[in-house]
């Protein structure tokens, strides 16, 4: 008797389990169906400013301020983004010399062209922490002695290129209204509201909290061994494009980093020191664009869409050597800490454009301002 109940209702399980995982299926298929009906091309290639967006970037700003007064170190202030630098090396970037003429634009226009540059390599958080937790990992490169008008007003007299990239496609926000919900909740201690606004599914960002969980990545074994995504879009020259910064180890004599111990709290600074300072061994990267196809879904103002490589592939402009040095010094610590990337610093010719970068117009302006006069007080 017993057994011929169990036998019944381990059959009437299964029938339900398989029942559950073909509900599943199929809801998986109508949402993967939605989304590819929903984020289809053609798009636009010019900027669309929504209404409010004024509003909310001021929003933002005080936010992003708040933040630097909340994680204030000792008696220095730091940026409210990547605040940790594993270090500030000197590179060089260099133009391919047979570089297709279709891509000879901005500071790419001359073939052969070698430009001195600072790279910053840097974690994602507003607060110094462990290497080991999951976090995004930051590089920011400065081409320097740059000629042409810059396109802020403010800072004719930089004579600078600067890209500013994270090491992951998309961002976990589509527009200046998201980013300004999601790091204010952040900036209030309600991580889970970042997400989950409210009570209503409607408004859950489940996608972009997936996008945030994979940007929080572990630590690689060093900075020299991640590749880099501008996330957002800039002009490159007429068109529309995204930059990637990728490693080029076949360039470089051949090295292995000795194993680092990963429960050091600067671990990414050690491997950058030994790789660069002990054992005097350079690192290589390729610089490339991937340019907007229009008649794909590659849209300009929500970067939470990852731009597909099968609809537009990646294409190397130039290459960046990082040769042996000294860098982790405290006078040049103290300089690293004094610089100011803005993807707004550059020449026209690689304008940044879509909302997020609109935002980080005046976000970064006022956080660099803010915490260099703080600073300067000190």
């Amino acid at each position: 008797m017993l057994t011929t109940l169990w036998m019944r209702l381990g059959s009437w399980l299964g029938k339900l389990l398989l029942a559950l995982i073909a509900l599943g299926l199929i809801g998986w298929a109508l949402a993967s169906g939605w989304y590819a009906w929903q984020h289809r091309g053609p798009v636009s290639t010019q900027e669309e400013i929504p209404t409010g967006e004024a509003a909310m970037t001021r929003d933002t700003i005080q936010t992003a301020l708040k933040i630097v007064d909340q994680h204030r170190e000792n008696t220095r202030y730091l940026r409210d983004a990547h605040a940790k630098a594993h270090g500030c090396v000197n590179a060089e970037v260099e133009v391919l010399s047979d570089l297709n003429p279709a891509l000879r634009q901005g500071v790419f226009a001359e073939p052969g062209k070698t430009w001195h540059a600072v790279m910053r390599l840097s974690n994602g958080n507003a607060y110094p922490q462990f290497d080991s937790i999951r976090d995004a990992r930051g590089m920011a490169i400065k081409l320097l002695d740059v000629p042409g008008a810059q396109l802020m007003p403010s800072q004719q007299g930089r004579t600078e290129q600067d890209f500013v990239m994270f090491n992951h496609p998309n961002f976990f926000v589509s527009d200046v209204a998201e980013y300004r919900q999601n790091i204010g909740a952040q900036a209030d201690g309600k991580k889970v509201m970042a997400f989950f606004p409210s009570w209503n599914p409607k408004d859950w960002q489940v996608r972009h909290l997936f996008i945030a969980l994979a940007t929080l990545s572990p630590a690689p074994a060093s900075p020299t061994q991640t590749t880099y995504f501008s996330v957002s879009p800039y002009k490159f020259g007429s068109v529309n494009a995204k930059f990637r910064v990728a490693p080029d180890p076949e360039r470089c004599p051949a090295y292995t980093l000795p194993e680092q111990n990963q429960a050091l709290p600067n671990f990414l600074r050690q491997a950058l020191t030994r790789q660069l300072s002990t054992d005097r061994v350079p690192a290589c990267f390729v610089l490339q664009i991937q340019r907007q196809n229009a008649n794909r879904y590659m849209p300009i103002e929500d970067t939470s869409i990852e731009w597909q490589t099968s609809d537009a592939p990646f294409e190397t402009v130039a290459r960046i050597n990082v040769p042996a040095q000294d860098f982790d010094t405290p006078r040049q610590n103290l300089t690293c800490d004094n610089l100011s990337f803005n993807p707004w610093h550059g020449i026209e010719a690689h304008r940044p454009i879509g909302g997020i970068n609109r935002l980080r117009k005046a976000v970064y302006e006022s956080v660099s301002e803010y915490r260099h006069s703080r600073n300067a007080e000190q």
